[in-house]
């Protein structure tokens, strides 16, 4: 029987309901001249019909009140409010048509008696309801995974109800910072201090989870409870921030795997909102490789900044096709976005491009930046990463466009693999060519890798836990730089602004991250142990791997020690010696030579000749041979 209720349709649902409804309105009152009679009342024809087309009054009341709308195993205290001013209105109506109508023989002791007695019958079918409805799904999974909510607030308690009602989970404990709240019960759930944790964790075996309801929490406050969880057996999860339900990124009900940005222990930068303004609001902006991480990152940011148009420029023809659909999604001032597909290494199409679209603004994405990619594809990487950067350019000076500005990396400081010296190059073609050209404003932004970016560790690292293991990391000392997309993309876009020609431009990214730290964090952090010699019995282990071709221990920003503080704390501006143009484009045009003819070793000599500090990890490739 439940199980047609619960597969009926909404409205057959609330069909049922007003007809439960009608016939508890005349049973209340029937019940009601019977209490106030004192025997069991059998009205007359002269109030039979009052009494019988009671209905008529309450159904509609009901309905202004919105009684029918709420789901019955969702009901709360809101909703058993507005039952019981539907419920008020409608003994108060139904005495004065009585009375009006001069209907003989209705107590006036009859109003008060049937209000009371409707108003338990009503909330209490409402009740028994949710009762019966959340038991019986509650029957559905056997196997309910015990949980513990960190955070006793609003949002602790909603999600506990949300848990109740799902079926699927046993809240267990509530915890939480607060004196005032510990040792109290909510919903049934008792509220322990943070130190009790680990008792209840070891008493109730079946704990899984440790979910944090505390979306408006502290950055600072989350990496010391991550750091308190950190040691127990169990999955972190987070309920989203405010700023994630308003950006869409995630529905208010969907709990989050812990953020890894929170381990990083480093605090976000803060942009100045100015800044990423200057020259993007009213403006024709264009972005290159706008279907990458970093790309379509930056087409999101330049949307809501308002420009006059934005073209996205991408070879990927499924790439484009992505991040078109999705800015269209968010594009809520209307702003006009024109996919193109096209090489970097076509200057007569980007000319055509800049010229007919009247672009203010370039923010080069576009590159190849796998390493050991690369480094067995060091032409193409050429072609890419320098010439198509040079065509790029010459297609901005050409066409006088204000602002240009490269995206870089930390592996161009003195690079030990083909990438980061194909984009130390690219700095270096920009740096000349912005002191030949006075219309066109060069900027270069470098920093170190971004979380969950194509090719990152974090995604590879996720992959490698779901299926097992083991966790593969190069060297046990090797260490990284980290930061957000999406501080990466407002440091660009900042630096544009701040640029006043030939600048690179480097983020204080703080202390450096270990990798196997961060492997071995997110493998406690999905609930799992770490496998080692310590912990033979552990569920995933680390494997060490060695370092790839064109791969080191550390990165760098910076070339030299000499930097420039800028009017952001947190943004340098490098001080690196620069190439003139006339010194610079023989080389180049012998390295594009080299490129075409797959020649490797011919590039390896020539990239040594631009960047001195290049210094090979890696055997060159063997050369291809071709015949035409």
């Amino acid at each position: 029987m439940i199980n047609k209720l619960i597969s009926l349709s909404r409205f057959n649902k609330q069909v049922v309901m007003i007809l439960v409804d009608s016939t508890i309105v005349i049973l209340a009152l029937l019940a009601s001249f019977s209490v106030r009679l004192g025997y069991w009342y059998l009205p007359e024809s002269s109030i039979a019909w009052v009494i019988i087309c009671s209905p008529i009054i309450a159904i509609p009341i009901f309905i202004r009140f919105h009684l029918y709308i709420s789901i019955v195993r969702y009901i709360g205290f809101k909703a058993l409010w507005s039952v019981a001013k539907a419920v008020s209105l409608f003994a108060l109506v139904w005495g004065v048509v009585g009375f009006m109508t001069a209907v003989e023989g209705i107590p006036r002791s009859v109003i008060v008696i049937n209000w009371a007695i409707t108003l338990l019958m009503i909330v209490g079918f409402r009740l028994i309801a949710r009762w019966l409805l959340t038991e019986r799904i509650g029957l559905k999974g056997s196997n309910k995974q015990d949980v513990v909510i960190y955070g006793a607030g609003s949002a602790g308690r909603q999600l506990s109800i949300a848990l109740l009602q799902s079926g699927e989970y046993n809240h267990v404990a509530f915890i939480d910072d607060s004196n005032e709240i510990q040792g109290n019960s909510i919903n049934g759930v008792s509220v322990y201090s943070p130190n009790k944790l680990k008792e209840i964790i070891n008493k109730q075996e079946g704990v899984t989870q440790v979910l944090l309801a505390i979306p408006s929490i502290s950055r600072v406050r989350r990496n010391e409870i991550i750091n308190f969880l950190e040691p127990l057996k169990v999955i972190v999860r987070s309920l989203p921030g405010v700023s994630e339900l308003a950006q869409g990124k995630v529905k208010i009900d969907s709990l989050l795997q812990i953020n890894l940005i929170d381990l990083l222990g480093r605090k976000p930068t803060e942009p100045n909102t100015e800044l990423l303004k200057i020259k993007i609001r009213d403006k024709y902006v264009l972005v290159t490789g706008a279907g990458g991480s970093i790309g379509s990152e930056l087409c999101r940011q330049i949307v809501i900044l308002r420009p006059k148009k934005l073209i996205l420029f991408e070879i990927n023809e499924f790439s484009l096709y992505q991040v078109e659909l999705e800015l269209r999604k968010i594009n809520l001032q209307g702003i006009e976005i024109v996919p193109i597909m096209g090489s970097i290494r076509d200057r007569k199409r980007l000319e055509i491009i800049f010229n007919h679209y009247m672009i203010q603004t370039i923010y080069h994405a576009a590159a190849y930046k796998h390493v050991p990619l690369v480094e067995s594809n060091q032409s193409e990487g050429v072609l890419n990463n320098i010439i198509g950067t040079m065509r790029v350019a010459e297609a901005a000076i050409a066409t006088k466009v204000e602002t240009f500005v490269l995206i870089s990396t930390d592996k161009a400081v003195r690079p030990s693999n083909t990438m980061g010296a194909t984009k130390r190059v690219a700095e270096l073609v920009l740096q000349a060519l912005a002191k030949e050209s006075s219309s066109t404003c060069f900027t270069m932004v470098r920093f170190g890798n971004v979380l969950d970016s194509s090719g990152s560790v974090i995604p590879l690292f996720k992959k490698q836990i779901n299926e097992g293991g083991p966790v593969t990391v190069t060297d046990i000392n090797i260490v990284r730089f980290f930061m957000t997309i999406s501080e990466a993309v407002e440091l660009v876009i900042q630096a544009g602004a701040m640029g006043k020609g030939g600048d690179v431009f480097v983020l204080d990214m703080g202390e450096p991250v270990k990798i196997y730290e961060l492997a071995k964090k997110m493998i406690q952090l999905s609930g799992l142990q770490l496998k080692d010699e310590n912990n033979p019995d552990g569920d995933i282990e680390v494997k060490f791997t060695g370092l790839r071709p064109g791969e080191k221990l550390y990165e760098e920003l910076l070339i030299g020690e000499n930097s420039i503080k800028t009017d952001n704390t947190l943004i340098m501006r490098a001080e690196e010696k620069m190439l003139d143009w006339s010194v610079l484009k023989p080389i180049i045009e012998e390295l594009h030579q080299s490129a075409l003819e797959f020649d490797n070793n011919k590039i390896r000599e020539l990239l040594i000749k631009i960047v001195p500090e290049f210094n090979p990890q890696s055997i060159a490739p063997q050369q291809i041979k071709t015949t035409i």
